[in-house]
């Protein structure tokens, strides 16, 4: 009976040589680094989802991830030609419909950890209501002032956190508070924002930057 035995070989220009382990490890590590890892971000819902009730598509409804405003969301990669994203939340994975969430744009990854164990921001935001604060009053600002959107990384109480001494100036907030920044930092890393109407000084390290809905 014949016998075959087949080897695994390379080829050189110069030389043609059998394949060893070590070869083969190394393939496997480049392979390995070559393969693209999905980015992940974190995201707050900003509306109660329930796919049962809610998603377009009632075939696939049962792979989608309901959530209540607040929650935070692990999001995977991009989102689909749908309009849906990848994610997981509360030991729970699916897909999340990118119309329902805002991003947290955090690129800490310590940070990132505090926010998912945390599992919830409390979220400025009730239904029917305008994301985008009213700067009608007589305490309004200049029309060439930019307004920026923020939310709070953590509480800041102006009595107990405040390295100023004049902190019945600044704005007092709790961590997930949406706060309306109105112009530039000032020399001392402060902002003047707006939350709820109330206004004051507000420390530029404690918050992060949201895109407008």
């Amino acid at each position: 009976m014949e016998t075959r035995l087949e080897l695994d070989v390379l080829i050189y220009p110069d030389e043609v040589r059998v394949v060893t382990p070590e070869d083969l490890r190394e393939w496997e590590l480049e392979t390995a680094s070559q393969v693209s890892i999905p980015t992940v971000r974190l995201f707050v819902a900003l509306y109660p989802y329930n796919p049962a009730a809610m998603s377009p598509n009632p075939d696939t409804a049962a792979e989608e991830l309901p959530f209540v405003p607040g929650q935070i969301i692990k999001v995977f990669g991009d989102k689909d030609p749908d309009g849906f994203y990848h994610g997981e939340s509360g030991g729970l994975s699916g897909y999340v419909p990118s119309n329902m969430v805002a991003e947290i744009p955090v690129d800490d990854e310590y940070l990132k950890h505090v926010l998912m164990q945390q599992g919830f921001l409390p979220v400025d935001h009730a239904a029917g209501m305008s994301l985008t604060p009213d700067l009608s009053d007589t305490g309004s600002v200049h029309e060439d002032v930019i307004v920026r959107r923020m939310v709070a990384l953590f509480d800041y109480d102006p009595w107990e956190n405040s390295p100023n001494m004049d902190s019945e100036a600044e704005l007092g907030f709790r961590s997930g508070d949406i706060i309306y920044v109105l112009g530039d930092m000032d020399e001392d890393g402060f902002y003047y924002g707006d939350l709820h109407g109330g206004r004051g000084l507000v420390p530029s390290n404690f918050l992060q930057p949201l895109p407008w809905k």
